[in-house]
């Protein structure tokens, strides 16, 4: 699972109201236009979940808390931090239908982007897994199950109909000679000394960008070991979960291995 805390998002513990059991989870969608742009940028994931917060605490006429999901999904797999766990959904919690289960959005629309990743698929299972450990009851349904709504759009709630369902992981092809390696091994961290000039530093580079993490405020030469490069690892690794020392440049062989780095 990977998964985004509020912390990371830089939110406050959430105020919304507690609740510890629920017969289950519900899937949602955004049911307006979601840009395809997501696909390819991981940070603009980040910021519409963030945005979607925003929206909701300036709801004025239901007087929001807080964002009204215990969660998000992302395209690329990622499981975005919401209400989180054991708080009731939807507004101050206070409608008959938010008792009854608790709710994780697909970072999906009705135009646009409408057609979840299997990155997604996952990341929406892992939410449900981990909020059937925590109080949830077994029932995973859809929001127009009980309530006159589109949501959570047709694909998805196909796959809720299904049961939720892992996507299946295609069976691999017999090859006679070993597959190349997919991903740049870890070179060790004394390997990342400043100005070291390779192509795989500008490998690297590529992937914090598309993960989010890019943090270069000037041209830089991407090839090139420099300070943007720094902070941009050390974002990373705080996204993957690290905090404090651990989290400091140079890189580890665990996040390394996590960013999948292009071979050269």
């Amino acid at each position: 699972m990977q998964l985004v805390t509020r912390t990371q998002l830089g939110w406050p513990r959430s105020s919304a109201p507690a609740q510890a059991k629920t017969k289950g989870v519900k899937v949602h969608y955004l049911g307006s236009a979601v840009s395809v742009g997501l696909l390819k940028d991981h940070s603009k994931c980040l910021a519409l979940w963030k945005t979607i917060r925003t929206s909701h605490l300036h709801n004025i006429r239901e007087h929001y808390v807080d964002v009204a999901y215990n969660y998000a999904a992302c395209p690329h797999g990622f499981l975005l931090e919401g209400r989180g766990i054991g708080k009731r959904t939807g507004a101050n919690g206070n409608q008959a239908l938010n008792v009854a289960h608790y709710a994780i959005v697909g970072l999906l629309g009705d135009e646009g982007l409408t057609e979840p990743t299997a990155a997604m698929l996952h990341a929406i299972r892992d939410g449900i897994e981990m909020l059937q450990r925590n109080g949830a009851g077994p029932e995973i349904k859809g929001h127009r199950d009980g309530h006159a709504t589109d949501c959570p759009g047709e694909a998805l709630y196909a796959w809720v109909q299904k049961g939720a369902p892992r996507p299946e992981v295609p069976e691999p092809a017999q090859e006679s000679a070993p597959a190349p390696m997919k991903y740049q091994p870890f070179p060790g961290a004394a390997w990342f000394r400043m100005g070291r000039k390779s192509p795989i530093v500008a490998r690297m580079h590529d992937r914090l960008v598309a993960v989010g993490c890019g943090r270069y405020k000037s041209a830089v030469d991407k090839d090139v070991i420099g300070s943007g490069d720094v902070a941009s690892y050390e974002a990373w690794q705080r996204l993957q979960g690290f905090t404090g020392s651990a989290a400091k440049w140079p890189p580890g062989k665990t996040t390394w291995d996590a960013l999948h780095v292009p071979p050269i």
